[in-house]
Parts: C-alpha cells; sequence; structure tokens
C-alpha cells in the first residue's frame, strides 16, 4: 500500500463521479425534450426515426403500455442477435471464417447482450466475426443501456407527476438516450483511445515476432469504437477474452484511467439526471453519497486484501512482498482495486476471470459489491431506479419507527409500493442461491468446475451472482460454454433484468396516479446524514440477506453430497 495508490482509487472515483454531474443536467434535459446544444445535428435525424418507425413521441404511456414496448422491443433484439451469431458463417465481413455459435451459446450471449450483462461464456477473437461484434453485440451495447436509462427517466415522471397516468413514451426516451447521449460520447472517446494507440481496423489479423523471433498471427478488430460503447454504456463483453486486461483494449496507464472512468461516468451521471428530473436534487445527492460510500469501502477492502502477502507465499518461504497474483501487472494492486470495486459497483464487468486470483476477502469484497444490487452506481438509469427503490424502502423502515405513513419526493410510499419494491429486491437472492444450490449438486453442472471445494463453489455462486446482478464478471475456472450453464445463466440473466425492470415501472405508474404533497412537519427529510445512515444500514442488511445464506451454501453442500454418496452405496 502506498500514498499513491490511495490517491489513484480516490482520483478515479472522484473524477467519475464529478464527470457525471454536467453530464446528468444534459442527460436530464435530454429525457425531458428541452433544447440541447446537439439539436441542430442529431434533432432532424430523431424526426426521421419516429416518422420511419410510425412513432408518435408526444404520445404518453401509461406504465403498462411503457413496460410492454420496453419488453417488445428487447424481444425482436433477442431474435436480431441470436440470427446473425447463429448465422455468422454465412454473413459478411468475417474474414477470419468463424462458423456459427451453437444453440444453447447463442441463447446466452444474445439473453447477456440484451440484458446489458455481456457475460461471456466465449473467447470474442476466436468466436465472433467482425459483423457479428458490429451488428449485432455492439447495436445492444447502445440499446440496451438506452433501455437502462428509459427506467430512471419513467420513474422520475411518476414523482412529478399529480395525479397523472402517463410516465412518459418509450421509444422517444429509448430515441434521445442513444442519439444524444450515448452516441456523442462514444465517438469522442472512440476517437481519443483510437489516438492513445487502441486498434481501429477490419484487418482480420497481423503478424508479429516475438522475442525469441518466431512469428506471431494477432488477431485485429475495430476495437476502439466497440470499447468505447462497452464503457460508457457499463456493457462490458469486449471484442477480447480478457477483456480490458487485454493490451489491444487498455494499452496504457492513461487508458486504464479513462477506461475505468468512463465505465461508471454515465452511472452516476444517470443519478444526477434523475434528481432534476424529479425536482429532487438535495434528495439525490443523499443517494450519490450513500452509493460512493459503499463503493469506496469496497475499494479500500479491495486494495487492503490486495497488497498483503499471499498465506500459500508465505509459508513456501518465497518472497511475498509483492503480491501480483490477479492483478493487472502493468498498472498494479491500486489500479486492478479501482477497476474491481467500479466494475462490480457498476452493471458491468469488464476484466473477465481476474476477480478468480484475488485473494479470498478480495474475491468476497467484489461478490458482495454485486450482492448489493446494481446501485453503486449500477447500469445508465437502472442503477439510480434501483437506488430509489432502496430509498423508498428506508422511508417505509422510518415510517415504521415514528408510526406514520412514509413519504418520499412528495409521495405516499403505502402498501402497493412497497410489495413492488420487495419483488424487485426479492428475486435477485432468489436467482443468485437458488441456481448456485442446484449447480452445487447437479453432476452435469459439475462437470464445469476447473477446481472443486470451497473454490469451486466460490465459481458456482459468483457465475449467477455475476449474471444476475446484470454484471458479467467472472471468476476463473468456470467452464461455462455447455449447455447447463449457458441455459442457466442465461435464465438468471433474464430474471435480475426484467422482473426488476416490470416492478420499478410499476411503481412509477402508482406514483404518478397519486397527488403531489408538500413536505409537512412530520416528513421524513431525505436530504440529511441520517437519511444516509439509514440507506446505507437498509443497503447492507439487504445485501447480508444474500451474503450469509452463501456462506452457509458450504456447509449445506458438503452435508447433502455425503448423504447422497451414503444413499447410494
Amino acid at each position: 500500500m502506498t500514498w499513491q495508490g490511495w490517491a489513484e482509487i480516490a482520483l478515479t472515483l472522484a473524477v467519475a463521479i464529478g464527470l457525471g454531474w454536467p453530464l446528468g443536467v444534459y442527460m436530464s434535459r435530454v429525457w425531458n425534450g428541452e433544447r440541447t446544444w446537439l439539436d441542430p445535428v442529431f434533432k432532424p435525424v430523431e424526426r426521421l426515426v419516429y416518422a420511419g418507425c410510425g412513432v408518435d413521441a408526444t404520445k404518453s404511456q401509461t406504465w403498462f403500455s411503457y413496460a410492454a414496448a420496453l419488453l417488445a422491443f428487447n424481444v425482436v433484439g433477442f431474435v436480431l442477435v441470436y440470427a446473425i451469431i447463429r448465422l455468422q458463417g454465412v454473413l459478411p465481413l468475417n474474414p477470419q471464417g468463424f462458423p456459427g455459435v451453437s444453440e444453447h451459446l447463442a441463447f446466452n450471449t444474445a439473453v447477456s447482450f440484451v440484458t446489458n450483462t455481456n457475460w461471456q461464456s466465449y473467447g470474442g477473437e476466436s468466436t465472433m466475426s467482425h459483423f457479428s461484434q458490429m451488428a449485432a453485440l455492439t447495436v445492444q451495447n447502445f440499446v440496451s443501456a438506452a433501455t437502462g436509462a428509459t427506467i430512471a427517466a419513467a420513474l422520475a415522471r411518476g414523482f412529478v407527476a399529480h395525479r397523472g397516468e402517463g410516465v412518459g413514451n418509450f421509444w422517444a426516451d429509448l430515441v434521445r438516450t442513444a442519439l444524444y447521449v450515448l452516441l456523442p460520447c462514444s465517438i469522442v472517446l472512440a476517437l481519443v483511445l483510437a489516438a492513445l494507440g487502441v486498434p481501429q481496423t477490419l484487418q482480420a489479423s497481423t503478424m508479429a515476432t516475438t522475442v525469441e523471433g518466431a512469428d506471431q498471427k494477432i488477431s485485429m478488430f475495430a476495437v476502439a469504437s466497440q470499447l468505447a460503447i462497452k464503457q460508457l454504456g457499463i456493457n462490458g463483453g469486449g471484442i477480447f477474452n480478457v477483456n480490458s486486461a487485454h493490451p489491444f483494449e487498455n494499452p496504457t496507464p492513461l487508458t486504464n484511467f479513462l477506461t475505468a472512468v468512463s465505465i461508471n461516468v454515465l452511472g452516476w451521471a444517470a443519478f444526477f439526471a434523475f434528481g432534476r428530473s424529479a425536482l429532487a436534487g438535495k434528495d439525490i445527492r443523499a443517494l450519490v453519497i450513500a452509493a460512493a460510500i459503499l463503493l469506496s469501502a469496497g475499494a479500500t477492502g479491495i486494495y487492503l486484501a490486495e497488497t498483503q502477502a499471499a498465506p500459500a507465499l508465505v509459508a513456501a518461504g518465497v518472497d511475498s512482498s509483492q503480491n501480483m497474483e490477479g492483478k493487472e501487472m502493468r498498472f498494479g494492486a491500486s489500479a486492478t482495486a479501482a477497476w474491481a470495486a467500479q466494475t462490480t459497483g457498476a452493471s458491468n464487468g469488464s476484466v473477465n476471470g481476474m476477480h478468480g486470483s484475488f485473494m479470498p476477502l478480495g474475491g468476497g469484497i467484489a461478490m458482495f459489491l454485486m450482492m448489493l444490487g446494481e446501485i453503486l452506481p449500477g447500469g445508465i438509469g437502472s442503477g439510480i431506479a434501483m437506488m430509489v427503490v432502496m430509498a423508498l424502502l428506508a422511508v417505509f423502515v422510518a415510517g415504521l419507527m415514528v408510526g406514520r405513513t412514509p413519504e418520499y419526493l412528495g409521495k405516499k410510499v403505502e402498501a402497493k409500493e412497497i410489495k413492488l419494491a420487495m419483488l424487485a429486491v426479492l428475486v435477485i437472492p432468489l436467482s443468485m442461491l437458488g441456481f448456485s444450490a442446484i449447480a452445487a449438486v447437479l453432476p452435469t453442472a459439475l462437470e464445469g468446475l476447473l477446481n472443486h471445494g470451497p473454490h469451486g463453489l466460490s465459481e458456482i455462486l459468483y457465475a449467477y451472482v455475476s449474471t444476475t446482478a446484470n454484471n458479467g464478471s467472472a471468476f476463473a475456472g468456470l467452464t461455462a460454454n455447455a449447455p447447463w450453464w449457458n441455459t442457466t445463466l442465461g435464465l438468471a440473466m433474464l430474471m435480475g433484468r426484467f422482473v426488476p425492470i416490470i416492478a420499478v415501472l410499476a411503481i412509477a405508474g402508482s406514483l404518478a396516479a397519486k397527488p403531489k404533497l408538500a413536505p409537512s412537519a412530520g416528513t421524513l427529510p431525505t436530504d440529511s446524514g441520517q437519511f444516509v445512515g439509514l440507506l446505507v444500514g437498509v443497503i447492507l442488511i439487504l445485501g447480508g440477506l444474500q451474503f450469509f445464506p452463501a456462506l452457509a451454501l458450504g456447509p449445506i453442500v458438503e452435508h447433502f453430497q455425503v448423504l447422497t454418496t451414503l444413499a447410494a452405496r
């Protein structure tokens, strides 16, 4: 540990949050249909899209219609991605001659990119053609991120509405977010990354000479453009198998810093955009502080754990002054800690397999951050939406303490909202722990494990935690490209993405129908330090509901296997 390492972690988090504020103001203007400085460029394109699709962007939808449009759009996206990667062998822009992928891998990959999870059961550079990468996966990097933003926009309108029915227009929210926010930001970042040495080419490969003098064939892709939206859309799911640990994606300390900041900056921006759109800037700052406290604590814990001597090396009498196992060797432990905290605190991870080489505490913290849900800051829009769900539960708990009907942002929080909030929250441990418990005792699932015992159980649990949380990072050692894993991990992604989305949109519709209330003497201040503490406590308790049962899975599975062996005899 060094002061430079601590400064690097603090700077990475501070820059992401600091840039998120002005971007959030701009994003709010986009959501609200206000004039922006990009209107002369994109307004004609926006009108053309609406005309071509027959969309009346001025028509507000009920929460049910909004949810139906969202689900229909994602079903079509799933079908298109599935078809493209299954048929890539006969499609253009395939200089490597890659064949179509299997049915179960196509299902998993299509679900993964549609749900903004970007879990990869394959090596991108050896599986997906240029056309599949650009026409299927990169397109979903844009629209799946924009889909998440629509949830926050609709929820903000639910708080602003006074006995209204509509929560906005899904198609307008989707198009405007993709066109005015994600596209220009991605163009700028892609140009910067290309200038810093990230490849951008349609060549199949290039030849290099190794230090031993041998020839080596290196796969080439349009990396910079896909990397930009991968990070800004909080997607993960890069071209290369190891994602941002690959030197083509992340060649220098500067690109490492830029990509670490960019994977969370629009997630933070969505917090500020929600606050401005819901006319609750002070209240949302409390949510930002709560999320920043938890994320900072996670980064601190990982840095402390990963700079300690590895016990196995100490026992072997080996020099363990530098613990570089599982670290990004070029940039050190502090950069790795900042990356790990930001990617597990975000909706998506980008360094696949890295967490599997962490110290036990470091890997456990990464897993726990995902168990908290998409809130630190999570995906674009989906993160702030789930944080508002946590805030609703926090004011409900406070209301029970003082015997008052709780209120949040001028709306009464009643039984319907709390039931929907609990649905959004409880489906997460149901998927994470349920699938893990089944896989831990199923012979078909266990065939995919490189390791057995505690680490093997961690591989299983991490996979379902990551996919349910729509994160996409992985512990190394799990061979997930098999029918059982591709299918069940895909189902976990669907549960973790769309059940909370429907619950949040139903909350938005319920709140929109209620009158807007002025604060009274009995209203709980939700912009105070006390509320931040209450919110952090509620989040940690809900995270503990998953983490501590997960700790008990090991003994339970062990006893089950003993009983099964005895029964077989």
